[in-house]
């Protein structure tokens, strides 16, 4: 049997694997690749493989950089089942409708600003329509179920912690009468996440494909980020300015909305309207209510005296486009939570673009930025940077909690590694993925010597053999 690394080797977007075994095909998340437009392009329509001769798609999760560019995998070809947890399917089906909107409608602009230059215009990656074609296909199951989806893959899903519906997928393969148990991480949870469940850890591993993102960084300690949240709330509130956040619509906003929701209650939240403008994150918000089976034991309790954590008095979910745009008129301070995380599409890039030039301002960062996106350059705190294609100055404050993010640290994916070996002692080969160079290779050398077993980093289109 054969395992390809396509997406996501040696960069943290685009997470796709192909597993080759027993003259059958399977292909391992789907994502959008995100980046620089050209190189974004050629990836996202690049296979490693012809899209029919795959029989399914197994989804880790329903983040863009998993589940993204399926639509564009769909319309090449692909005619297999998705397999997603429940969750995951009902998140999958707002966020790539959202996706392939967002998409025509930032080609849609860009176009016209791109016709007064006279360059020519430039088309989505995938429409609404190739979306919507995409979605019969998603096949959802529950957690801790083992489903035969072949004459030679048992799948199992575990919980992985990282957003909702999130999942370990634990593939027992067999290919010539040979078993072997192939475990898939998707993305690992920090732990002690405020509304989730801890990452499970499954048992009997012979490889383990893992991701590394922060594979050499510690992050801020759970404990003390709403602390810190307030803190930077109170601050830009003081001067009267806009607290700019970009956050994924699935999990990270829904988290800072949570934390509010305490400081509201607590009485520790300055008065300030709180605005949360992305449509996906409303239509989100909602499948979060409908998936308590993945929430952890103290938001049930907190659920008990309050139905609705993720919504407060001064919270109000921003819908149309009209409502959108007042935001850039708004007088007076105000928190504006708006998708895409990476401010690489959707209406972020609106606020960005009239926000980031007043040092009144603050944008603030609350998960990973990966290479080349408006979100790193932001990080890194460039004088200048381009939105729509067109130069801004960054004069506003930046800040970054990364603590919030959803994905597990060096300490934790070190612990996580440990811990797969230990249940079973079975564990040959761990390769890391969903990670750039200076986080993989410090974590791969801190394992070979922890764990005394071969761990590699593959690049893009590297093949390994799997041998039972």
């Amino acid at each position: 049997m054969k395992l390809t690394f396509w997406g996501a080797a040696g960069t943290t977007t685009g997470s796709l694997h192909l597993l080759e075994t027993d003259g059958e095909r399977t292909v391992l998340d789907c994502g959008l690749f995100q980046g620089r437009r050209a190189e974004a392009r050629e990836r996202n329509t690049t296979w490693p493989c012809p899209p029919e001769s795959v029989r399914q798609v197994i989804l880790s999760h329903a983040h863009i950089d998993h589940c993204g560019n399926l639509p564009t995998f769909v319309r090449e070809g692909f005619g297999g089942p998705i397999h997603c947890t429940a969750a995951t399917g009902d998140l999958a089906r707002s966020l790539l409708l959202d996706s392939a909107y967002i998409q025509e409608k930032d080609a849609e602009f860009a176009s016209k600003i791109r016709r007064r230059r006279g360059e020519m215009p430039v088309s989505p990656l995938y429409t609404v329509e190739d979306a919507e074609a995409a979605l019969p296909h998603l096949v959802t199951m529950g957690y801790y179920r083992t489903a035969s989806l072949s004459r030679s893959i048992d799948l199992k899903f575990l919980d992985a912690g990282h957003i909702l519906g999130s999942a370990i997928c634990q593939l027992d393969v067999s290919e010539n009468g040979r078993p072997v148990r192939l475990v898939f991480s998707g993305d690992i949870g920090r732990g002690r996440n405020a509304i989730l469940r801890d990452p499970e850890i499954p048992s009997d591993a012979d490889y383990l494909i893992m991701e590394s993102t922060y594979g050499n960084r510690r992050t801020d300690p759970v404990e003390e980020l709403r602390g810190r949240l307030r803190e930077i709330v109170t601050q830009v509130a003081d001067r009267g300015g806009k607290l700019i956040i970009p956050a994924f619509s699935v999990g990270r906003t829904q988290e800072i909305v949570y934390q509010l929701n305490i400081l509201f209650n607590e009485g520790e939240l300055p008065e300030i309207p709180c605005f949360v403008d992305s449509p996906l994150s409303a239509n989100v918000t909602q499948v979060f209510r409908m998936h308590p089976e993945c929430y952890n034991r103290p938001v049930r309790e907190i659920m008990l005296h309050d139905p609705n954590p993720f919504g407060f008095e001064s919270l109000r979910y921003v819908q149309s486009v009209d409502e959108s745009k007042a935001l850039n008129d708004f007088a007076g301070p105000c928190i504006i939570i708006s998708a895409s995380g990476m401010c690489e599409a959707g209406r972020i890039l609106h606020h960005l673009r009239n926000g980031i030039g007043d040092p009144k301002n603050c944008v603030l960062i609350v998960g990973f930025q990966a290479e080349h996106t408006l979100g790193r350059k932001i990080v890194e705190r460039q004088q200048k940077v381009r939105i729509f294609g067109e130069e801004h100055a960054l004069r506003c404050e930046v800040r970054v909690l990364n603590g919030f993010s959803a994905h597990a640290n060096a300490d934790e994916l070190r612990d996580f590694a440990f811990r797969v070996k230990e249940r079973g002692g079975r564990l040959r080969k761990i390769f890391l993925v969903h990670g750039e160079a200076d986080q993989q290779e410090p974590l791969a050398a801190y394992l070979r010597d922890l764990l005394g077993i071969d761990v590699i980093v593959p690049a893009r289109g590297d093949t390994v053999e799997l041998t039972g």
